[in-house]
C-alpha cells in the first residue's frame, strides 16, 4: 500500500489508486443493520447530521412531488422529506427490518399519512419507470462492491423522470486532517465500520449520463462524507 500523510494527519491514508472495496457480503448487510438499529441514531447524530442537513438544503423539494428514499435507515432524513412534501407521494425502502421498524416508529408521529415504508432493495426497485421526481440515497454506496454499483445507478436512472434529481450522501475518501482514521479502522475490521468505506461517485454518475450540479465534502467528528446533487 502506498501511504500519504497529506490529509489524514494522525493516521496513514491510501493514495487515490489504493481504493478499498466492500468486504461485507450484500446478503449479510440487512442482518448487520438489524443488529445496529437500536443505537444507530447515536452514531448518526455524531457523524452524519451535517451532511444530511446539507442534502436537505440543496434538494429542490417542492410539494406535490414523488420522492423516493432508498436505504431510508431509521427515517431521520425521510421524516424531514415528508414534512416538506405533505401533499405529494413519499416512498422509503430499506433492506433492514430493524432499521425500518425504527423509521416506522419515528414517522408514526407525523401528522401526514402520505408516505410508505417497506422492505426493498436498490438493486430491484419496485417502482414504475420514469415516475420519481427526487431520489434520495443515504450512506449506501459505501457498502456496495464497485462491480455492483452500475446495477444500482441504472435502477436509479430507470425510476427517475427526465430532469429528475438524485441526492446522494455517502462516506467518502479523506480530504481533510484526521479523516483517514475511519479507513484505517475499516482495514482492521470492516464490520466495526458497519461495512462502510469511503467512495467517490461523481465520475461514475457522469459515466451513466447524470449531470453533477453540486458536490461537497463535509467532515463531522473526523468522519468524511460527500453530498452530491445530480440531474437525470
Amino acid at each position: 500500500m502506498k501511504l500519504s500523510f497529506n490529509c489524514c494527519g494522525i493516521t496513514c491514508c491510501p493514495s487515490n489508486t489504493d481504493t478499498l472495496d466492500a468486504k461485507v457480503p450484500q446478503e449479510k448487510v440487512g442482518q448487520l443493520y438489524d443488529g445496529t438499529a437500536w443505537f444507530y441514531d447515536v452514531w448518526a447524530t455524531l457523524t452524519e447530521t451535517k451532511a444530511q442537513d446539507r442534502a436537505i438544503e440543496i434538494a429542490p423539494i417542492q410539494d406535490e412531488t414523488v420522492i423516493l428514499d432508498v436505504a431510508v435507515g431509521t427515517g431521520r432524513l425521510f421524516n424531514r422529506i415528508v414534512k416538506r412534501n405533505p401533499n405529494g407521494r413519499n416512498v422509503g425502502i430499506d433492506i433492514s427490518k430493524g432499521m425500518l421498524a425504527k423509521a416506522k416508529s419515528l414517522l408514526s408521529k407525523q401528522p401526514n399519512s402520505n408516505y410508505s415504508l417497506d422492505i426493498g432493495s436498490a438493486f430491484d426497485i419496485k417502482i414504475d419507470d420514469l415516475s420519481v421526481d427526487i431520489l434520495f440515497n443515504n450512506y449506501m454506496f459505501d457498502l456496495i462492491p464497485f462491480d455492483q454499483m452500475d446495477t444500482v445507478i441504472n435502477e436509479f436512472a430507470r425510476v427517475l423522470k427526465p430532469g429528475g434529481k438524485l441526492v446522494l450522501v455517502n462516506m467518502t475518501k479523506a480530504e481533510q486532517f484526521g479523516a483517514g482514521l475511519y479507513e484505517r479502522i475499516y482495514r482492521i475490521s470492516p464490520t466495526l465500520m458497519g461495512g462502510c468505506r469511503g467512495v467517490q461517485l461523481s465520475k461514475l454518475l457522469t459515466e451513466h449520463g447524470f449531470i453533477i450540479e453540486n458536490r461537497e465534502y463535509i467532515q463531522q467528528m473526523l468522519f468524511p462524507s460527500e453530498v452530491i446533487l445530480a440531474t437525470r
